[in-house]
Parts: structure tokens; C-alpha cells; sequence
């Protein structure tokens, strides 16, 4: 039998307790939440406002509360993103005094990306931390110097096979974008989102390479639209291809 921590804090046992109605409802109101709770509208709604922030929920047009993709994404499984992190985050820190932008670096899961590690830029207005966050990885620099690497077979049964995600089965001009995204990925050898998954934000992004060769993660510099955009895009890109051989993911431990 389980018995509730005596030092639990309630703020964060009302956050836990939120999600696991987010969950099991599919979707709550700020009322709601303040009835199942037990708490005030205003703390209710600071609570789902943080869990929006942290990508567990979303907020409709109707101001309802929906589970969101931190809840649904699969877990990153039999990768050691710590050690990604540590052993990256040098170079990483190099690219972003060099290009005066955020740097991010992200892994995939199936059809969304997580971000794992970020070296903010130093610059007032700046992409912040990304960490935890998982976005679509068809709309996304990292997602798509990753989905460039998969063979057109395997690219197929990943966007028309089933789930319920959002991003399963793709519209006709949904599929045709991303075949044009991915083309024009392999072929300057870097991936732009320019405003895909955010007003005012574009990245470029590239893909790390393991001891083998193979893409296990990718890493983007991203910027307000206003600093990154045109030529700026291309020196990134091409500054990013330069890096290539200092981005590699840590060797495999011996088992």
C-alpha cells in the first residue's frame, strides 16, 4: 500500500493529479479543474497554463484543455541522451557564440521530435529552452534532416500507418509537402523550418551521425525570422556542414 509523502508538495501533487486527468477525460475545463481538484479557478488555471507551456496539454479555441503531445509521444527509449548531451554540448556551445543563435538538439520518435539538450543564445531576444518539448518532425529542421534518411518505403508506412496523434495517415498535400521539404533537404545537405512550428522563429538544422554513419539525433540553430532569414540561412547551413565531422554521437559503451 502506498501512503502520500509527508513532505509532498501540493502544487505538484495537484500538477500530477492534473495530468492524470487530462488522461483519462481527454479533456477538462478550468472549472472543471478547479472542482476535481479542489482548488481555485485562478490556481486551476496557472496549473494548466504551465502544463500548455511544458507541452502535456493544449488549449483549444473554446479555452478547453486537451491532452498534449508530452502525453502521447512516445518515451525516448535505448538512447543515452544524457550522454548525447554531455558529450555534444562543447561543440554546441562553440555554434552558438559563433552564430550568435539558440542551439538546440533533438532525437526522434517516430513521427515527432523531442529536444534533449539547448545552449540559448546570448542575445535579449533569442529562442529559449527547448527542452522536453516535442514537436511534429515533418515541420521541424531536426525532424526533417532526420526523416531525410529514411528510404521512401520506410518514410511511406511511417505517415500512413495508424495512430492517433495527429500526424498519422497525412492528407495528399500534407505528404506531397513533406516529399518536397525532404528533397530539398538532401539536396542542400541541411533542413530549414522557416515559421513551420512557430510565428517569427526559423532554424537550421542538420543531422548527427553515430560511429557508423548512421543519423541518431539532430541539432538545429535557430533564431528570430528577423536575424535568420535569406542569405542567413544558407551561411548557417553551410556553417553547420563545416561542423559535420566535430558532431558525432558518443561511441557505444562495450556491453
Amino acid at each position: 500500500m502506498r501512503n502520500r509523502p509527508a513532505y509532498g508538495q501540493s502544487s505538484v501533487d495537484n500538477a500530477l493529479l492534473l495530468l492524470h486527468i487530462l488522461r483519462d477525460q481527454g479533456i477538462v475545463t478550468v472549472s472543471q479543474a478547479a472542482e476535481l481538484l479542489g482548488v481555485a479557478r485562478s490556481t486551476a488555471h496557472r496549473l494548466l497554463a504551465m502544463l500548455v507551456y511544458r507541452d502535456f496539454a493544449v488549449e483549444n479555441e473554446e479555452h478547453k484543455y486537451l491532452p498534449g503531445p508530452a502525453l502521447y509521444v512516445a518515451a525516448v527509449e535505448n538512447r543515452p541522451t544524457g550522454e548525447y548531451n554531455a558529450h555534444l554540448r562543447p561543440v554546441m556551445t562553440v555554434i552558438a557564440a559563433e552564430t550568435g543563435e539558440t542551439v538546440q538538439l533533438a532525437v526522434r520518435t517516430g513521427r515527432w521530435v523531442r529536444f534533449i539538450a539547448t545552449v540559448e543564445s546570448a542575445q535579449a531576444i533569442r529562442v529559449g529552452d527547448r527542452r522536453g518539448v516535442a514537436l511534429p518532425a515533418r515541420l521541424t529542421s531536426t525532424g526533417r534532416a532526420m526523416l531525410a534518411e529514411l528510404a521512401p518505403q520506410q518514410l511511406r508506412a511511417l505517415y500512413q500507418s495508424p495512430g492517433n496523434d495527429g500526424e498519422a495517415r497525412l492528407g495528399n498535400a500534407q505528404w506531397q509537402r513533406l516529399v518536397r521539404e525532404l528533397e530539398l533537404t538532401r539536396h542542400r545537405g541541411y533542413a530549414v523550418n522557416a515559421e513551420d512550428t512557430e510565428a517569427g522563429l526559423t532554424a537550421v538544422g542538420i543531422g548527427v551521425r553515430d560511429t557508423n554513419g548512421a543519423v541518431g539525433a539532430a541539432l538545429s540553430v535557430a533564431g528570430p525570422a528577423t536575424r535568420v532569414g535569406g542569405a542567413r540561412v544558407r551561411e548557417i547551413g553551410e556553417y553547420l556542414l563545416q561542423q559535420a565531422e566535430l558532431l558525432r554521437l558518443p561511441k557505444d559503451r562495450p556491453e
